[in-house]
């Protein structure tokens, strides 16, 4: 097979679930495909700069723009007529029309028409004037759940046996980790010293967060005085919304907002952690809980959409609409060692089944296919 990929997500959106998926996705070809070629559209990426000679990269060009869907929504310039299939893996967004191969993208899921308030005015603009149009001329899509499949096939009436289910993973930087060593290089950088329950994602409504400090809000004076709710993610236009949600709630002192972590401290809050909670309404995999449980970290997340699927019977599973139900799961991991025990057993024997090298061979597999047909 000759394959093209726009790498642009790789380096431009390297933090979030798109980026993590396309850098993973083309270093775990290369790990295992010493026999397909590849061509990999990016702009200059140090991360990708010794592959195998069956990969070769092609710059292009950056137009420098304040935001990643406006950047990549402008194609590939591709003059490469040799290539057999070409794959987007950031929605389809940017798909180039001037090539005659076939086409694949990787839709992760169809959140800006479930929850088009919980999007940018600007993302969901382009999904809706992008997304139709590239579906016609789309010959498979490759997605991360099966829940995303069933889905994406019912919105678009797209064929089912044309939608491919790669599953993501964590990366290898997420693994059990000594929790007091942890605890201190959190102390020592974010000035947080006591025990923690942690929340790691974006700030977007479709999240939850407004339920997760209620929740918390909820759990019985002992226990809020001894733990502090820390909830991760660059602080945008939402942060003032869950600020004063803390305040009202008289527990301003309880939550700790860090804003954005670099990717090398993650592994350091999920091993330092009591647990990982995971809220959300909406997700078509959800990587955190996978990255928290393959640190051995107890999880409690939503019963919406592809987490069940995603977390299976390691994770307490709530109903986000309910912040009773997700306080007293808190209470319950805080107060039961049993519990966690099994919790962590569990977690690193279902992040297990999750590997980016699967994910990788998947990938081959619905590139074949999509060839065959």
């Amino acid at each position: 097979m000759k394959v093209g990929i726009d790498g642009r997500a790789a380096k431009w959106y390297r933090g979030t679930g798109i980026g993590t998926y396309t850098y993973q996705l083309i270093n775990s070809l290369n790990n295992i495909d010493f026999n397909n070629d590849y061509l990999i559209f990016t702009p200059n990426n140090p991360e990708l700069s010794n592959l195998n000679k069956n990969f070769k990269i092609e710059n292009v060009d950056t137009v420098v723009k304040e935001n990643f869907w406006d950047e990549v929504r402008v194609p590939n310039i591709l003059s490469n007529n040799s290539m057999e299939l070409y794959h987007v893996p950031q929605n389809g967004v940017g798909l180039s029309n001037n090539i005659n191969c076939k086409k694949a993208i990787t839709l992760h899921d169809i959140i800006p028409l479930r929850m088009p308030e919980t999007v940018s005015d600007n993302y969901l603009r382009i999904f809706n004037e992008e997304i139709p149009k590239i579906l016609r001329t789309c010959d498979g899509i490759i997605t991360v759940s099966e829940f995303s499949k069933q889905d994406i096939s019912k919105e678009f009436n797209f064929p089912k046996e044309k939608i491919y289910v790669t599953y993501l993973a964590a990366e290898e930087i997420y693994k059990p980790m000594s929790k007091s060593q942890c605890k201190k290089n959190i102390q020592k950088k974010y000035g947080i010293s006591s025990d923690f329950i942690l929340y790691v994602g974006g700030f977007s409504p479709r999240k939850n967060i407004l339920g997760l400090i209620e929740a918390f809000s909820l759990l019985p004076p002992p226990y809020k005085k001894n733990v502090k709710l820390v909830i991760t993610g660059k602080k945008g236009p939402s942060y003032d919304l869950y600020l004063n949600r803390a305040r009202k709630l008289n527990i301003e002192s309880n939550v700790i907002f860090t804003d954005f972590v670099p990717l090398e401290d993650l592994p350091y809050f999920y091993n330092a952690c009591e647990m990982l909670v995971y809220p959300s309404f909406y997700e078509g995999f959800g990587l955190p809980p996978i990255e928290a449980m393959a640190c051995g970290t107890p999880v409690i997340a939503s019963t919406e959409t592809s987490l069940p699927e995603v977390c299976y019977d390691s994770a307490l599973l709530i109903n986000p609409h309910n912040p009773d139900d997700l306080s007293y799961a808190m209470q319950k991991v805080l107060s039961d060692s049993l519990l966690v025990l099994a919790m962590v057993k569990k977690s690193l024997t279902r992040s297990r089944l999750f590997s980016w090298k699967n994910t990788a061979l998947n990938t081959i597999e619905a590139y074949k296919d999509i060839l065959n047909k």
